[in-house]
């Protein structure tokens, strides 16, 4: 069952008939939120609120260990992650899409493996393409589907936050070869391989990063951006159900 990962913008669903609501209890502590499974377009689909609902959880506090667990108790067989993000790429204007097919983790002290020889026994996982390739096709095709240009490739770079990066840091990771920087693309990735399910991302640009334009980043701008791109990402999703 494919299964929705709304991160801000998007804590439910619009037009889900809900069928059962699943217990944000895990054996890993509690989820964002419950995981609400219904049929969307009369297909079956699973949502998670990343954030909660209403959103109040920073990026750093999200438990994304339970999230996933969460999410293949409800019977997720396949995961996409709606995610915020910042255009690296001076090309990448707000509202534009991206399904990244590489990742860099800038993150620290974060829960990020149930390999930790006190929930699950160590073991080391390949990683070295972090997202699905079927399933990043499948988005993509979906895209096109539904009449809306996606952005096919490109290194998502997960930073800490809450806060905004600093112009010095963006100019880094541009030169690490980043086209995106976000807050929660991991552990997410890595906890979704981890149980080997599926999973790719499907990034809407917010805002230029810090130092790509000379203005400062708004959140005006970033909450305009939001409620214009959500509408697009809800078509997708509609197109992904049929694909």
């Amino acid at each position: 069952m494919l299964a929705i990962i709304g991160g801000t913008g998007l804590t439910e669903m619009a037009g889900l008939e809900v069928d059962k609501r699943h217990s944000a209890e895990t054996p890993l502590g509690a989820a964002s939120a419950g995981v609400v499974q219904g049929k969307l377009r009369g297909r079956d689909i699973l949502f998670l609120a990343r954030h909660g609902h209403p959103h109040k959880l920073p990026p750093h506090r999200v438990n994304y260990r339970a999230n996933l667990w969460a999410l293949k108790q409800a019977g997720a067989t396949r995961i996409v992650g709606i995610n915020a993000v910042g255009g690296i790429d001076p090309t990448l204007q707000p509202e534009a899409l991206v399904v990244p097919d590489q990742l860099i983790d800038y993150t620290t002290g974060r829960e990020s493996t149930y390999f930790d020889g006190r929930f699950r026994p160590l073991k080391h996982i390949d990683f070295s393409w972090p997202y699905d390739n079927d399933l990043r096709d499948v988005l993509v095709m979906a895209g096109k589907q539904a009449g809306e240009t996606i952005e096919d490739g490109g290194v998502y770079g997960c930073t800490q936050g809450p806060r905004l990066e600093t112009a010095a840091e963006i100019a880094r990771m541009a030169r690490d070869g980043c086209r995106l920087v976000g807050m929660t693309g991991m552990p997410e990735a890595v906890l979704a391989r981890e149980l080997s399910i599926p999973y790719a991302c499907l990034a809407l640009v917010v805002n230029p990063a810090a130092g790509v334009v000379e203005s400062e980043i708004t959140m005006a701008e970033i909450e305009a951006a939001l409620e214009n791109g959500i509408e697009r990402v809800k078509r997708i999703v509609d197109a992904l159900l049929t694909s």
